[in-house]
């Protein structure tokens, strides 16, 4: 297991997700009724304690809730999973927020956060993502973020109303990371 160190950026913390976070996260989901979109795996208020649990109890995935700093409520989560510690390769996914933080500054603070730790602390060599194939606004938020789209995987996940779909692929490599760096960092600034 990766070791989880507390996060804060442009009034965003991110925290090793705990059931502490269980009421914030169940009014979070509610913001916009996000169970409800398909291609996400954002729990239902009242299944969010399992969610947490699941979360922790999975061996090659660590999970952070995202607080709002001046809230000090958890507005979403997001993980590291698919841990690949021989190659130096992980993703980061399961991620999602209140609708009303939506196209906000906090998905990108989020991403340089976990991307910096993920490339200047653990010193890893590839960071991964994967959407569903008709999760457009989760394709766009990641090609945003500078990630390369590798590919498609067919018919490989179930959807939670039981559609069979494909899963498009995506990544980035520390020798991007740079690059990729300053153009996040300068839509940040941009964002202030």
């Amino acid at each position: 297991m990766l070791e989880l160190r507390t996060l804060l950026s442009n009034g965003i913390i991110l925290k090793p997700l705990t059931l502490t976070h269980a009421n914030d996260l169940a009014q979070a989901c509610q913001d916009g009724e996000l169970w409800k979109i398909n291609e996400t795996s954002v729990p239902e208020p009242d299944n969010v304690i399992a969610y947490i649990n699941t979360a922790d109890s999975m061996s090659d995935r660590q999970a952070f809730a995202v607080i709002d700093e001046l809230t000090g409520k958890a507005i979403g989560t997001t993980s590291f999973h698919d841990i690949l510690p021989l190659t130096k390769r992980l993703e980061i996914g399961y991620t999602w927020y209140a609708k009303s933080y939506w196209q906000t500054h906090v998905n990108t603070t989020c991403k340089l956060m976990l991307l910096t730790y993920i490339f200047e602390t653990l010193e890893y060599q590839t960071v991964g993502w994967r959407t569903d194939i008709e999760n457009y606004r989760s394709q766009n938020a990641i090609e945003r973020l500078g990630a390369k789209k590798d590919g498609i995987i067919r018919g490989n996940r179930v959807r939670r109303n039981g559609v069979i779909s494909s899963t498009v692929m995506y990544s980035l490599l520390k020798s991007e990371w740079p690059q990729v760096k300053v153009e996040l960092t300068n839509k940040l600034n941009k964002s202030y």
